[in-house]
Order: C-alpha cells, then structure tokens, then sequence
C-alpha cells in the first residue's frame, strides 16, 4: 500500500512538517508493509515557506519590518530563480506585538512593508518567478507599505510621504494619499513574473471587502471598518489614476488586506490558488502515481475549509486520479455530506480522543500518531472485507 500524507499546520499546535510526521508514524507502526510519503502543504497563508522548504527550496534568511515597524527575523525560500515570499512569517497577525498567544491588534497603523523588503530581497538575489502567498496579514493598507518597501513613493496633497507610524503607510493614513509615484519601483520587477497565491476572492472595498470582512479579525471596531473602507476607496482612485486601471473589483484584491490588490494593480501579478501553487512546488502530481490513500488536514475543518483551504485543494486534486482521500483534524464541524461534496470520505478528528482543546492543542503529536493507527487498522477492515484491496 501507498499513503500520501499531505497535511496543512494545526493552528497553534504543530506546523505541517510535524503533522505528517506524526500521522506518517502512526501509519507505519500499524502498517508496516507500508510506503509512505509526507507532503507539508500550505494555502498561500502561514507555512507557506516551511511547505516550499519541505519540497527542497532552500530557507533564505531576512530582516524585515515586522507589521508595526519592529524588526523581525523572517525568511523566504528560494530555489534557482524562483522564490517563494510568505507574508505571515513577516507581518501577519502572528507577529504583532505581545505574539500570538496575546497579540495587540493595531488595525489602523499595521503595515504590509516588511512583506515588500522580503520581495525585495528575492528580486536582489536573482528570483525572477515570486509565489507571494498572502494568508494571515495583520493590515488592511491595501498593499502600499508592500508597495513602499518596493520603491514607490505614496504622497499627500502636499507632496509628501504619507505614514501612520514607522517607516511605512497603514490604512489608518489611506485617506490622505493624493497621488503614487512608481517611478523609484524596483528595476527587477519589470524582469520578474509574480504570482499571488491567495484563497479568497474578495474585492478591495464593498460590505465583501478587505476591511468589511476580514478587519474585524484584525481587531478593527465598527468605526475604525469605516475609516479603513473609506481609506481604501481613496487608494484605488490614486491607484487607478496611476496605473491607468481600476483592479479594486477583481477577485482577490481584497486578499491580505489589500496587498492582493497592489499585487495585480502594480506589479502585475497572476492570481492562482495558493494550495494548488505549492501543491506544484511540492511535486504532488508525481507523488500520487500509485498511491492508495491520501491524508490530508487542518486544525480545524470547518465551512471555511470548503472555499479554497488546503485539505479540499488536496482532496480535489486526488479526486482527479480516482483516489480516496480522508482527513483528520483537531476538530470537524462539517457533515458527512460536506464532507463528501469535499471529496473526502471520511474525518478523524482529535477532539473524538481528546475533547479538552487545550489538552489536545498540548498532545497534539501523540493523537496524531493514535489516528495515523487508526487510519491503518481501517484499511487492514477494508482489505479485508473488499477482496482485491491493497493493505
């Protein structure tokens, strides 16, 4: 038998690369026989480099601007001329003062600029593909720190610079932008082909935007959402004046607060799925040829896993080679029918072993282990109820 375990991170947990890890374990101690390969994935969101440098890219350290203009050790994966850029590892949420246990939301003055250092320094050492994942950001500026960071020059009425704070602009300042300088933008960006993995489809402004929607998770109140939407609305106008085109309607541009949007208004990007990018970097294609089983899954598998999150691109794609795909998860709120429309045949969720979320946050490792034997006693029952199966 051949098992493909391709997991996402559990969210305050384990990252992706322990995930499979544990499962694979599991597997093995009940199926010895057994062939199998472990496949980190990632959505464009956290994890996203650790996925890229599971495949074999190699990490590549960088100092950036953290969201609130502290610096931060961060990194991006490289490998030969294409380099893979995760916002989150720079300035997401997880990297707001007081960490991620205890962060402190700063919705007006957050920056994406330490995201367009980190792409800089891609450019600079010869990247000429960028995968810019974008999951997981702490502002909504609508990419012009990103845009900052990369050279342009974001102005006020008077000519200067506009800031909220630290080296760069936050949403909070978006209303008083008055014009966009591209003239300074990075010369390697004409070279380079970026591309914007990102799993929502968002536009830019609206009561479906990037402050409507996600700035309440960013800890935006009601006022400061209206402050953030009107700023964004002043971006695109300056933005469409200097580009000649309005992207703030295109799916996606809403992603990460907006930096989906700078991405395909400026620097040209292509929008692709982030799970089905490094699904790509990662070989995956390759690795089902023969296989029997596919594991997939995330912390939590829910009705946001069903637009676009890694274990449905997983399911999906193994779907497209006839092979049966099942999950696991701290917790599943999904039904059997959900779950099925997903492509996934069945869930094994830790919260069955363990209901105490703390407690299986903490043995998350050990309860990934015990389901990876539960997986393979399933598949001894199967073998042997269903003559001709491989165990």
């Amino acid at each position: 038998m051949k098992i493909v375990v391709a997991p996402d991170k559990f969210k305050g947990s384990l990252p992706a690369t322990q995930v499979a890890a544990a499962i694979a374990a599991g597997l093995r101690a009940g199926l010895p026989g057994a062939e199998v390969i472990t496949i980190p994935v990632a959505d464009g969101g956290e994890g996203t480099v650790e996925a890229a440098v599971a495949a074999g890219f190699e990490r590549v350290p960088v100092t950036a601007a953290g969201p609130t203009g502290d610096p931060v050790r961060a990194s991006y994966a490289r490998r030969g001329e294409v380099a893979v850029v995760e916002l989150a590892c720079v300035c997401g949420l997880a990297r707001l003062p007081g960490g991620p246990s205890s962060p402190r939301a700063a919705p007006l003055t957050a920056s994406s600029f330490g995201a367009g250092e980190v792409l800089r320094a891609a450019l600079e050492a010869g990247a000429r593909r960028i995968i810019l994942g974008v999951g997981g950001s702490a502002s909504t500026d609508g990419g012009a720190g990103l845009l900052q960071a990369l050279g342009a020059r974001v102005l006020d009425a008077g000519g200067e610079p506009v800031r909220t704070g630290g080296p760069a602009l936050g949403g909070g300042g978006l209303r008083d932008v008055a014009t966009l300088d591209l003239s300074g933008l990075h010369p390697g960006l004409r070279a380079a082909e970026v591309i914007l993995a990102a799993d929502v489809d968002n536009p830019l402004t609206g009561p479906d935007g990037a402050a409507e929607v996600y700035g309440p998770q960013k800890g935006a109140s009601p006022a400061e959402v209206a402050l953030l939407d009107e700023g964004l609305r002043r971006w695109t106008a300056v933005v469409a004046a200097a580009t000649g085109t309005d992207w703030s309607r295109a799916p996606g541009a809403g992603a990460a607060g907006g930096v989906g949007f700078a991405a395909l208004a400026v620097l040209g990007a292509t929008r692709r799925p982030g799970v089905e990018l490094v699904l790509d970097l990662a070989g995956f294609e390759d690795a089902l040829d023969g296989a029997d089983l596919v594991i997939t899954g995330e912390g939590s598998l829910d009705t946001q896993s069903l637009a676009g999150k890694a274990p449905v691109g997983v399911a999906r794609a193994a779907a497209r080679r006839g092979i049966p795909v099942v999950a696991v998860a701290g917790r599943s709120t999904l039904t059997e029918a959900e779950l099925a429309a997903a492509g996934i045949t069945a869930a094994y969720p830790l919260s069955d072993l363990e209901p105490d979320l703390d407690r299986s946050r903490a043995e998350a490792a050990r309860l990934l282990r015990q389901v990876g034997q539960m997986i393979a006693r399933d598949r001894l029952a199967e073998a042997v109820t269903k003559p001709g199966a491989r165990a």
